[in-house]
């Protein structure tokens, strides 16, 4: 007998446990304490009313341009660039996953775009690494525990993707569990640093990029065919690749590999890969079943949580407890860590969860 699909209301979905590997720490930061460090750093913001710089980013970043989304992030870097901005927004970045029920998370930035207040790039590291496990602790002290492990970026405009990636392995057992490439998608292909993806594959490191965003097929396909990615960021436009349900290629060869699609349906419809909830194409995919899952992307950029993203399917595409559990369980399934590490969360904390709703 098949199970009733359950629709959740907005109490069950903040208890709801979440997992989000898909989330960047310049792109969350809290609208008051931006204001706070621009002051302390003498940098000018759009506004200095915490709620009016929220809606500001927001109104900015919902452009339908990447490259102009991309541009909001130039306050928040601004702040970002001392020891003290950088364990302050990282410790703020745990409590508040902590507070949106989200049990595991995986934060990703760029230590290069945060150097120029001085700091080196393993100081960088090292001063975030410190403000997340801070953040843990009063998490955990606080009855809400979170684990967040952290990905490095490299960013392909530049040329400073191979030392990100040995700064990967130097911090690997230090909280940090992988790698990313990000920035300017179209114009900027991945396989242009191949040396760092092929580093990272010598010395048994996971990684993911970003493609099928700003970028189609081509983008894609570099990425996991040319660079060796474990996991795709955004990944939208796989939908090129699947005509009537039928999957071409290279689709198939995503699905049928269970290579994770981390898919961010707000930020989506700010930079133009996606026309609406309702219609993203995060619910067709699930539904073909692909590995997709559901992140937040820049909490603070787009004006989401976790929580608000899962509410937003429920009440735009139809979702119910079922399907945030599948890309829940999606999401712990492809989390850089190791299979018993995955396991135990997924039996200990997220199907507990799930099943306490059912």
């Amino acid at each position: 007998m098949t199970a009733p699909r359950i629709t959740p209301d907005t109490d069950t979905l903040r208890r709801l446990p979440k997992a989000v590997l898909h989330d960047h720490l310049d792109g969350g930061l809290r609208p008051a304490t931006v204001v706070e460090l621009a002051e302390t750093v003498g940098h000018t913001l759009p506004t200095t009313d915490p709620d009016e710089l929220a809606a500001w980013y927001v109104e900015a970043a919902d452009s339908g341009d990447l490259v102009r989304y991309i541009a909001t992030f130039e306050h928040t870097l601004a702040v970002m660039q001392t020891r003290e901005g950088l364990l302050r927004t990282a410790e703020e970045y745990v409590l508040d996953l902590a507070a949106d029920g989200v049990v595991y998370g995986e934060v990703r930035y760029a230590p290069e775009l945060m150097t120029k207040g001085g700091l080196t790039l393993p100081e960088v590291v090292e001063a975030v690494q410190e403000g997340l496990a801070a953040g843990m602790a009063k998490a955990a002290a606080a009855g809400t525990p979170v684990r967040v492990g952290t990905l490095l970026c490299g960013m392909r405009m530049f040329d400073r993707t191979r030392e990100t990636a040995d700064l990967v392995v130097a911090f690997r057992d230090a909280g940090v569990v992988g790698f990313d490439i990000a920035g300017a998608e179209d114009g900027f292909p991945a396989a242009d640093h191949l040396d760092a993806f092929e580093h990272l594959r010598r010395e048994s490191v996971p990684f993911t990029i970003h493609a099928g965003e700003a970028h189609g097929l081509p983008s894609i396909h570099q990425a996991v065919q040319l660079c060796g990615a474990q996991r795709i960021g955004h990944g939208v436009r796989i939908t090129e690749d699947i005509v009537d349900g039928k999957l071409g290629r290279l689709a198939g060869w995503v699905r049928d590999r269970r290579i994770a699609l981390e898919m961010c349906p707000t930020s989506n419809l700010q930079t133009g890969a996606a026309g609406s909830i309702a219609t993203h194409p995060i619910t067709a995919l699930k539904d073909l079943g692909f590995r997709v899952t559901l992140n937040t992307d820049n909490r603070l950029v787009s004006g989401t949580t976790m929580t608000r993203e899962m509410s937003l399917l429920v009440e735009q595409a139809g979702w119910t407890v079922e399907d945030l559990r599948t890309v829940t369980v999606n999401a712990v399934k492809s989390a850089f860590l190791p299979f018993d590490e995955r396991n135990a969360l997924l039996r200990d904390v997220v199907l507990p969860g799930y099943d306490s709703v059912r």
